[in-house]
């Protein structure tokens, strides 16, 4: 990356100048998700006054810096294996009056990168946090997904972030964010997206799902496909598996309520969990999960389970009666 022209800090500071900026203050600074072109200037200038830099990766931080022109800046790498001790190195330096900005690698900190540990204690030494916005996949992705459905609820959205990595934590954070209400954001690794594709088709196949794949780069790809469609989608060729990942999945529509009175997602998020759990166990989980109460989930799964057992019963008694026949034919 080539340094911008002096003009630009120059533009930074006759934009940015005359408004407040204290000293000993943490400014929690949103970098750009992919185009260098969607940072401010406000947050340009917030970095020429810092006397350091706590970011997350410093290789990462510290081309950005060299990029804008303040390669000079000391860094203090704050990730999720040192946020406590980093704290401290950041509270010394606020103690002596300086002001510390804050960056992730992208987008903005203590969201779901590092960073809340360090505000709450920032917070709590009684200094100023000061936020400077910027790009944000969460806004980029909903404002092109057009969930027209969660507007017409006027459910609004809700962020999930990352899910877990595996096992039954993130089974269960998935059936979690499929339950709520509205447009439900998440972000996915590139290793891991095929692995969510899977599962969001056999959970909500039919549910509509917006794609936001390396948002604001050069070769950004955003679409709108059942999540049935998805697997098949990044399948087609290498490049769709490749970049950071954004999701929104749609609202639901409002659907006529099941004979017994329980949402349809209910009634779903209690017949996964029934498969893996005790009775009892899957109920309590899927009342949390969905916000149904727990009687009547339990009472749900009760009937289930008596049905399946008299099934079983009938299976039984057909089978013994063949065998019955047979005994006489033979």
């Amino acid at each position: 990356m080539t340094s911008p022209a002096p003009s630009l800090l120059q533009a930074a500071a006759s934009a940015a100048g005359g408004q407040l900026f204290p000293p000993a203050t943490l400014y929690v600074v949103a970098t750009p998700i992919g185009n260098l072109a969607d940072f401010s200037l406000r947050a340009l200038h917030a970095l020429a006054l810092a006397d350091a830099v706590a970011c997350e990766d410093t290789r990462v931080t510290g081309g950005l810096l060299r990029h804008l022109g303040l390669e000079a800046k000391p860094l203090i790498p704050l990730h999720e294996h040192n946020e406590q001790a980093a704290t401290d190195r950041v509270l010394e330096r606020l103690a002596r009056g300086e002001r510390v900005a804050q960056v992730s690698d992208a987008g903005t900190p203590a969201v779901s990168d590092p960073g809340a540990v360090l505000v709450s204690r920032v917070r709590a030494a009684g200094h100023r946090v000061l936020p400077l916005p910027g790009a944000s996949a969460v806004a980029t992705l909903l404002c092109a997904a057009g969930d027209a459905e969660a507007a017409a609820q006027g459910s609004g959205f809700s962020f999930a972030g990352f899910l877990p990595p595996k096992g039954a934590e993130r089974q269960a954070a998935l059936q979690q964010a499929l339950a709520r209400a509205g447009s439900v954001v998440l972000f996915e690794a590139p290793h891991r997206i095929e692995a969510l594709a899977e599962q969001l088709a056999q959970a909500c196949p039919d549910r509509r799902v917006t794609v936001g794949r390396e948002l604001t780069k050069q070769f950004e790809q955003i679409l709108t496909l059942p999540a049935q469609a998805l697997p098949a989608w990044l399948a087609e060729e290498s490049g769709h598996r490749r970049g950071e990942f954004a999701l929104v999945l749609h609202a639901e529509p409002k659907a006529a309520a099941a004979a017994d009175g329980l949402p349809p997602q209910a009634l779903r998020t209690l017949e996964v969990l029934l498969r893996e759990l005790p009775l009892k166990q899957a109920a309590a989980l899927a009342a949390e999960l969905t916000g149904v109460p727990r009687k009547a989930l339990y009472q749900e799964a009760l009937a289930r389970r008596r049905g399946q057992e008299a099934g079983d019963d009938l299976d039984d008694a057909r089978g013994g009666a063949g065998d019955e026949a047979g005994d006489a034919r033979g």
